[in-house]
């Protein structure tokens, strides 16, 4: 019996541990965020806790998992490939159009947090929502890409 296995080189683990952490750490804030906005039912502190979730959890780790992508990227040569793979082609689309709702969704959730006193936030925290559940459904098929890598 034969064990097939990758090995890469010790330079590549770095990279690959802080987009891997990244990625992780980015699902389950966004889980987070999106669950308390989405369960939260007028509680101002869970609709604020959704909104802090997703600034001080996922911007940050949304930051690493890119940063560690595009290192672990150029690490194993693939930038100076003709043709990216099925699996990278989704991983960055899904990475770049997440950072737009991601940021969207905290600029809404933002001015939806400052106005909450006021009972007029509440539909710019539903959009917010709405945008966190859509990036967290895309960062699901991405961590599918990622793992199944499709050709």
């Amino acid at each position: 019996m034969s064990v097939l296995s990758a090995i890469r080189p010790d330079s590549w683990n770095l990279p690959l541990f802080l987009h891997v952490l990244g990625a992780m750490i980015l699902v389950g804030a966004t889980l987070t965020s999106g669950s308390l906005l989405a369960f939260a039912r007028g509680d101002i502190r869970l609709l604020r806790l959704g909104y802090w979730t997703l600034l001080a959890g996922a911007l940050p780790a949304y930051v690493v998992m890119r940063i560690g992508a595009q290192w672990i990227y150029s690490k194993e040569g693939l930038d100076d490939a003709p043709i990216d793979s099925a699996w990278t082609t989704i991983g960055f689309v899904v990475a770049d159009g997440g950072a737009v709702a991601l940021v969207v969704a905290l600029i809404l959730g933002g001015i939806g947090v400052r106005r909450l006193g006021d009972d007029k936030g509440g539909r710019l925290l539903k959009a917010a929502m709405v945008l966190t559940l859509l990036l967290l459904a895309a960062l699901v098929v991405a961590v599918w890409a990622m793992t199944a890598k499709p050709t």
